[in-house]
């Protein structure tokens, strides 16, 4: 039986996936970017790497019977710069530097194809681990207000309408009214936005109330590029002083579920996946 080849960036998602594809009874090899990656991916079959290096992956892969490819966790987007070429991808430099010098989108596009051409197969997350990502309903305990409702349905809209824009995954709605677009910062620092609008009085509202949503947008290839929240995400919404997170169900990853659960019903926050029609 042939491997199913993680690479690696950082967070607890790496290693999440690869327990669950063993558990389902697949081997795994592990890819894993040094500066990213943590010590933990030495649990399993594994080689480091440093950015660059790309002969030495694909060795790697094909020595290790890898066929199915899947990228996990964060990874910083490389400057050419900052690159360690080897011997075996001085050849595709060319192709490498073009990767790099268009937007985040056509990078991701690319490592598809890059890949491809070698003859693997990449796979998202969500098809080799589906475990990771969010279950249609609840996580925890704490149910959705009418009120909170109305505003999942708000957000859900505007991140329909900003998707042909190349805009975040994420929106924070309260009173139904869309208070903040996630834009290049990414989702946490959005919500430390929300924070100091509201401490700042610009958002006027009796207790907590609103809601973060999160989607894929409706271009994004979701092999490489799933959405994901974690602990740190439901804390800066608890600060932002919101009723809860809602996500859309089997396309954004939850990093650690049994974990944010208990987080979520501890700050008294929501935690739902909704359905990805209603999410597209």
């Amino acid at each position: 039986m042939s491997a199913v080849g993680l690479i690696c960036g950082s967070g607890t998602l790496p290693i999440e996936a690869a327990e669950l594809i063993q558990r389902a009874g697949r081997p795994v090899f592990l890819a894993a970017l040094k500066g990213s990656a943590t010590a933990e991916v030495e649990r399993f079959p594994h080689v480091w790497i440093r950015m660059g290096e790309i002969g030495k992956l694909f060795r790697s892969l094909e020595g290790a019977n890898v066929r199915e490819v899947s990228l996990v966790g964060a990874v910083q987007r490389p400057a050419l710069k900052d690159l360690r070429i080897d011997m075996g991808g001085l050849g595709s430099l060319p192709e490498i530097t073009r990767l790099l010098a268009g937007g985040d989108d056509h990078l991701l596009r690319g490592v598809i194809k890059f890949v491809e051409d070698r003859g693997f197969v990449v796979r998202g997350i969500h098809e080799v681990a589906p475990e990771l990502t969010a279950p249609l309903g609840l996580v925890g305990r704490r149910q959705p207000s009418a009120a909170d409702v109305a505003d999942i349905a708000l957000a859900v809209g505007a991140l329909r309408a900003l998707g042909p824009f190349d805009v975040g995954q994420g929106v924070v709605a309260i009173g139904r009214r869309v208070v903040a677009v996630e834009a290049a910062e990414g989702t946490d620092s959005m919500l430390g936005r929300v924070t100091r609008l509201s401490k700042g009085g610009k958002l006027r509202r009796d207790g907590r109330g609103g809601v973060l949503v999160k989607t894929p947008k409706r271009s994004q290839d979701l092999r490489v590029d799933l959405p994901a929240i974690g602990v740190r995400t439901l804390e800066l919404a608890a600060e932002a002083q919101l009723a809860g997170v809602a996500v859309a169900a089997g396309q954004v990853l939850l990093a650690g579920r049994g974990e944010l659960a208990a987080k979520a019903d501890q700050l008294g926050l929501f935690l739902a996946g909704v359905p990805v029609a209603e999410a597209a």
